[in-house]
């Protein structure tokens, strides 16, 4: 842990706050002791909800490295990030993950995400967003032909 990348995510949250772009959040990705990626919070500026700065400096390091894994890689955010970015992140599989502020801390400027932990333990027909499945006598098609195709990437 680097006490200088967390503070450098800091900044990057105070400066997206500053310049009017976005919410108080930041991210970014390290390799190898460099900064390779850097993300900030941009939901509201860029009219997308999956804009948070974990979701963009995953996007940007990936690019970077060529890869959809950042192993080898450490995230530093400053703060505790959401449960889509918490998704995000152990799909993308860096090696750790550092952060600042708290979800409380978050909940207290008014991004609380408590209510989606809250519906994710709820069945789905429990939900306050209906979700409902649909049989379709096509739904596994997808999946047979993805393990079938001899050239398909392991994820």
């Amino acid at each position: 842990m680097s006490e200088l990348f967390l503070q450098r995510a800091i900044a990057l949250a105070m400066e997206n706050v500053n310049s009017g772009q976005g919410g108080p959040f930041a991210a970014l990705i390290v390799k190898d002791g460099k900064i390779i990626a850097e993300g900030a919070y941009r939901v509201t500026s860029s009219n997308d909800p999956t804009a948070h700065a974990e979701i963009e400096a995953i996007r940007q390091a990936c690019r970077v490295l060529g890869s959809f894994q950042l192993s080898g890689c450490d995230l530093y955010a400053s703060c505790e990030p959401c449960p889509m970015c918490f998704g995000a992140i152990y799909w993308a599989r860096p090696d750790r993950v550092f952060y600042a502020a708290t979800a409380a801390d978050a909940a207290a400027a008014g991004f609380d995400d408590a209510f989606i932990y809250e519906e994710l333990r709820r069945p789905p027909t429990g939900r306050r967003l209906s979700i409902t499945q649909f049989f379709h006598p096509d739904a596994l098609r997808p999946f047979q032909a993805w393990l079938a195709s001899s050239s398909k990437k392991p994820y």
